[in-house]
């Protein structure tokens, strides 16, 4: 006999997927730790599976969880393809959202697929630059909106998140213990840089550039080669580089904010509707990071 799957409980399944846990996903699904709970054992009731192995209130994805994800996801976006397509308003158009090279690939994906999600006939422009030209094309209206890694906040700024920039190096590695230190550095331009040299020069510390680049990636060449060390908020260190707070005299670093400004004359429709996912999707996925008190509604 054919059964029916409830959608509710796919999502829940998804959300505990990506997310990584129960918590987490109950934060984005804005619902209770008990619920999603519930709903993850009445999906594996239905299905008469294991889908999670549970340990120490850690989940691990069994084989018959990663059968199903695949399957699950398909039908999630079915389902709200057909819902987007029955109920929204016929959003068309571009908008144009700037972000720093530094953020631009840990926090976003999760913003860009959701709004797709929700509004597949919107082209999304992404452009990414660091945080004073970004800010410069918000307010001559050449982007819509966009985010910045900024030590402060300003007035008109959305202070969304905030989070400690750490030295960071090789796995394993020695360059930090090496004399001069041999650091990457961003360009002029770069908000990281100015606050890196001054915590080295009010150390004393002896250093030398190794690499002085605009783009994150060849900075991050030079650390995980071990040729040098360079500096990234906390929560976008990948797995092949290691956090390096308090090792060989290596001074500490200040907090940065994550900012989101929208044009000096208020952003249009479009644009407030991807403020609102930017919103939504960093603060339930982030919410040790999270402001509670912002300069905006």
């Amino acid at each position: 006999m054919t059964r029916d799957i409830d959608i509710a409980l796919l999502r829940a399944f998804v959300a505990v997927v990506e997310t990584g846990s129960v918590t987490s996903a109950a934060r984005l699904l804005n619902r209770t730790q008990a619920a999603v709970s519930l709903q993850i054992k009445r999906l594996e009731d239905l299905l008469g599976l294991t889908l999670f192995e549970r340990e120490h209130r850690k989940l691990t994805l069994m084989p018959t969880g990663e059968q199903l994800l695949a399957g699950a996801r398909r039908m999630l976006c079915l389902n709200d393809d057909v819902w987007s397509t029955m109920t929204t308003p016929a959003f068309e158009g571009e908008v144009r959202i700037g972000v720093p090279n530094d953020i631009v690939l840990p926090f976003m994906p999760p913003v860009l697929k959701s709004f797709d999600q929700a509004w597949p006939r919107v082209q999304v422009t992404l452009i990414c630059d660091s945080s004073p030209v970004l800010l410069k094309k918000v307010n001559g209206g050449d982007v819509d909106l966009t985010l910045t890694t900024e030590q402060h906040g300003a007035p008109q700024a959305e202070q969304l998140l905030q989070d400690k920039l750490v030295w960071v190096g090789a796995v394993n590695g020695e360059a930090h213990l090496r004399t001069p230190l041999p650091v990457s550095l961003g360009s002029s331009r770069c908000a990281f840089r100015p606050p890196m040299v001054e915590a080295m020069t009010k150390a004393g510390l002896a250093w030398r550039t190794v690499c002085e680049n605009h783009y994150l990636e060849p900075q991050a060449a030079t650390a995980m080669a071990d040729l040098a060390v360079m500096t990234m908020l906390i929560s976008t260190v990948p797995d092949n580089l290691a956090i390096l707070c308090g090792k060989a005299g290596l001074p500490p670093l200040p907090s940065f904010f994550i900012n989101m400004y929208l044009p000096p004359g208020g952003a249009n429709e479009i644009a407030s509707e991807l403020a609102r996912h930017i919103r939504y999707e960093l603060h339930a996925r982030h919410p040790t990071l999270r402001i509670i008190k912002s300069n905006a509604a």
